[in-house]
């Protein structure tokens, strides 16, 4: 079963009010999904955000957001450039790939050359 990470690529604090409690300290983040699994590790283009008052600790959902908040997470979208997609074979891989090699090929040496086995 692969495992979901998600890794922050961007985060900025933002002077723009908060909808609950009135403060201006709110951090914006940005984060890409990774998956882990046994035999590979890939990066997905999969882009989510999270928007959080310092002061009162609330999550703020597109909801509640003013036309500023809204306008200033747009502008932050547009700066986000997250990693390329990606795949990245783990070592177990190359190890069993390997094997799966010298096993095909001892294989076709037997057949080839009619060694019997004893």
């Amino acid at each position: 079963m692969a495992k979901e990470k998600l890794i922050t690529i961007k985060q900025s604090n933002l002077t723009n009010n908060c909808p609950e409690c009135f403060n201006q300290d709110l951090k914006l983040s940005f984060f890409q999904k990774h998956r882990y699994g046994k035999l590979s590790h890939r990066t997905t283009n999969e882009v989510t955000h999270q928007l959080v008052c310092n002061t009162c600790g609330s999550t703020i959902y597109p909801v509640k957001w003013t036309d500023d908040i809204e306008r200033t997470f747009k502008y932050y979208q547009k700066m986000v450039v997250p990693e390329r997609t990606s795949l990245q074979f783990t070592a177990l891989f190359w190890i069993l790939m390997l094997l799966l090699i010298v096993v095909v090929g001892a294989g076709v040496y037997i057949f080839i050359e009619g060694v019997e086995l004893p």
